[in-house]
């Protein structure tokens, strides 16, 4: 009974899936009422048929036809700056500039001048002294993020000072 009743639904099933299909094409192609022309319909309709590899093939066919390049279109109004961007990206990967954002790491520190370093850190950190003994006896950690170069070179010499090997990165 069931076998009965799909071989009766399916031609009226396509048929409006047909419809759909062209109501969407339609709307898609145009705002304005206009139908669409059959030569692009049908094309349309090859083209929708295609797996991704003949797709793919396709594009590239339609770029070498048409002399179109690879590179991605820009948005409307960018297209000028990045091509005056591209210049200056090309200067500046030839003399790299010096960094100014640093980040202060304690490496490790001398046993003997762990007590002055727990209370530079404290200091620095504004922590207590009980969560600035357990900060700097998990070393390495870093003891602060972007900082500029002036501060973390005055960190640097303070804390190797007292006994503690800092880098900055």
């Amino acid at each position: 009974m069931s076998a009965v009743i799909r071989q009766a639904v399916r031609p009226a099933l396509r048929s409006i899936a047909s419809r759909r299909v062209a109501c969407i094409a339609i709307r898609h192609n145009s705002t304005a009422a206009a139908p669409v022309d059959p030569k692009i319909s049908a094309i349309v309709d090859q083209i929708s048929q295609l797996t991704l590899l003949e797709t793919s093939a396709l594009v590239t066919e339609l770029k070498e036809k048409l002399n179109i390049s690879d590179i991605a279109l820009p948005a409307a109004g960018a297209a000028p700056a990045a091509q005056a961007a591209a210049p200056a990206e090309e200067e500046t990967k030839e003399e790299p500039e010096e960094k100014t954002i640093f980040s202060v790491k304690l490496e490790s520190f001398d046993a003997k001048s762990k007590p002055k370093i727990i209370k530079e850190v404290k200091t620095l950190l504004g922590l207590s002294l009980v969560e600035s003994k357990k900060f700097v006896e998990g070393a390495p950690k870093v003891l602060k993020e972007n900082v500029p170069k002036e501060d973390a070179d005055k960190m640097k010499a303070t804390l190797e000072g007292l006994g503690a090997k800092i880098t900055l990165e």
